[in-house]
């Protein structure tokens, strides 16, 4: 059994898998301020695991650890298929997406729709996890347009734990599938911790993990508790630096803090290797834009790279040039 105790869960700390964001290049530019926060990819569909570039889709960086890859699927085959390859990349943890509501998703009766379907959710589930060693978790909301009571929630989570799953990160609002985009499903559902709290106190022996609305350390702090960490999405995302005080205050690392320009400095290899192979200054200097927001001269580096990045030319120097905005 996972050992579930808050003070030393994996789980403590993690950066939720966000579509389009959290890509092997966000996951690089993160590792440099955090070594313990744990990762997670974009959702990755099995069957394109299965059947596409599997380098594209799922490479990654050995600095990346820990590190997991979301699975979307509910066909137990596929996704056991897709997990087997995931764990020989070298992943640390396949989750499940049980909480994504956008409509391509829903079109593939997965993510989120899943909440409804925790017998398939659990044949999943069970299927991975004869497939591979690596933990298989779930993330998941707390119930689906009308179905929003603990009684539902828990109705998940009893039939999904008898496959064996012992780890759930709980987005804890509940997802309407129809009349809201995934952005307001993000904000518009209200949030019931005490969903988790309770899930946590009656299934002690499970790894709980609370996601939705956390902002700040404090705010996370705040709701540990009795979990076994939290999950934060946006937040790290919009202000990218507050990844660097993680390791000091949820994980007790002395280690000095980064300053925002060390960590360009150390990037900056990355960079020239990724762009020596192709790739455009863009896909990774989209990600950079927040990192000195609350800073004086934010304006001006979010403004030089965002003008600059998309040129055909730009490369270390754009980023060199952006840097003297806030020197």
């Amino acid at each position: 059994m996972l050992n579930s105790s808050p003070q030393n869960s994996p789980w403590r700390f993690c950066v939720a898998p966000m579509m389009d964001w959290t890509t092997r290049h966000y996951r690089y530019f993160a590792r440099l301020m955090t070594q313990h926060t744990r990762l997670y990819t974009e959702m990755v569909n099995a069957y394109a695991v299965m059947h596409g570039d599997r380098e594209r889709l799922l490479g990654f960086d050995q600095t990346e650890h820990p590190l997991a890859v979301q699975l979307g699927g509910a066909d137990s085959v596929a996704l056991k298929e897709a997990a087997k390859i995931c764990e020989d990349y070298g992943y640390d943890e396949i989750n499940l997406n049980c909480g994504c509501p956008s409509d391509r998703v829903q079109s593939g009766a997965f993510g989120a729709c899943l909440m409804g379907k925790p017998e398939i959710v659990a044949e999943c589930v069970s299927a991975m996890r004869s497939a591979v060693s690596i933990p298989i978790t779930i993330k998941c909301r707390i119930g689906i347009d009308d179905n929003e009571s603990y009684d539902f929630f828990n109705h998940f989570i009893e039939i999904t734990r008898t496959s064996g799953c012992e780890v759930y990160l709980v987005h804890a609002r509940k997802a309407w599938l129809n009349g809201l985009s995934p952005k307001q499903n993000r904000e518009i559902p209200p949030l019931h911790y005490e969903y988790a709290h309770q899930l946590k106190a009656q299934y002690p022996e499970l790894t709980v993990v609370l996601n939705g609305g956390l902002k700040t350390h404090e705010a996370g702090l705040a709701e540990l508790g009795n979990l076994d960490g939290v999950m934060l999405g946006r937040a790290p995302y919009e202000n990218s630096y507050l990844l660097a005080s993680v390791d000091q205050q949820w994980f007790g690392d002395a280690s000095l803090i980064r300053s925002r320009q060390e960590i360009i400095e150390m990037l900056l290899p990355y960079i020239e290797q990724q762009l020596s192979q192709g790739l455009y200054l863009r896909h990774i200097g989209r990600h950079l834009l927040t990192l000195f927001s609350g800073e004086q001269g934010a304006k001006a580096w979010r403004r030089y790279l965002s003008e600059h990045m998309h040129l055909e030319n730009s490369g270390i120097n754009t980023i060199r040039e952006a840097l003297k905005r806030v020197s």
